[in-house]
């Protein structure tokens, strides 16, 4: 699990952007297409608002989402509906290229998990899966102490008494997040130091899930020097 530690919050969205572009870019020119799964919260929508001012070629990029909120399709809850006021409706990306997980159209969460994952697999290999970190250290609605965290040989299950609003989710396993070649989390902030340190300390998935992620070939862990200031102290 590589640490990349950048100044501030700033220098942590502004770098991570290039490091994406590039990243894409490679990509494209090597298959022709790229892969991602965002990620929401405050600084993947920071990220994804600096994506727009980038030169990418948006027509060989496609996109899902390694949670969502099980909410209906027009919700301000949503991940999508944020990544689409912060990137996707700014740039010339198909829409056919943009898989969101399902809404909540009366589907059961059950249903919507097996559709969901359904998605996946037609839409094949990851090249990355970008997270977020909670103070408790969750991973997309991957929560301490809930049993999705330990669930295995699925790739999308359905979450309920998420501990942060909304209660219902649709959320990757461990298993799904691992398939992905390349794992970033991207973490910022004082009050996620705690977390950072118990999770590349080595805890249990169930008591600090984002330890469990790892990409098949790249886990980075891209944090602000607050986020880290508690690895640095332990040389972590």
């Amino acid at each position: 699990m590589s640490l990349v530690v950048h100044a501030d919050r700033a220098a942590l969205v502004a770098e991570t952007a290039d490091r994406l572009t590039a990243l894409l870019e490679e990509r494209i020119a090597r298959q022709g297409r790229a892969t991602v799964a965002l990620t929401g919260g405050s600084v993947g929508g920071e990220l994804l608002a600096a994506l727009a001012e980038r030169d990418i070629d948006w027509t060989r990029v496609h996109v899902t989402w390694s949670d969502e909120r099980y909410v209906a399709a027009d919700s301000p809850d949503r991940n999508a509906r944020q990544a689409r006021e912060a990137l996707l409706d700014r740039v010339p990306i198909p829409a056919a290229n943009v898989h969101e997980l399902p809404a909540d159209d009366g589907t059961s969460l059950a249903d919507a998990a097996v559709a969901a994952t359904g998605l996946l697999q037609r839409l094949g290999p990851i090249d990355l899966t970008l997270l977020g970190m909670g103070p408790d250290a969750h991973i997309a609605s991957l929560f301490p102490g809930l049993p999705g965290v330990l669930e295995r040989g699925v790739a999308v299950i359905g979450v309920t008494g998420s501990p942060k609003p909304p209660p219902t989710r649709l959320s990757f396993t461990i298993d799904a997040i691992n398939a992905s070649d390349r794992v970033w989390l991207v973490v910022a902030g004082s009050d996620k130091a705690p977390a950072a340190r118990l999770a590349r300390g080595g805890a249990e998935p169930s008591v600090a899930p984002a330890g469990a992620a790892r990409g098949r070939s790249e886990t980075l862990w891209l944090l602000d020097a607050e986020a880290a200031a508690l690895l640095e102290e332990d040389g972590r």
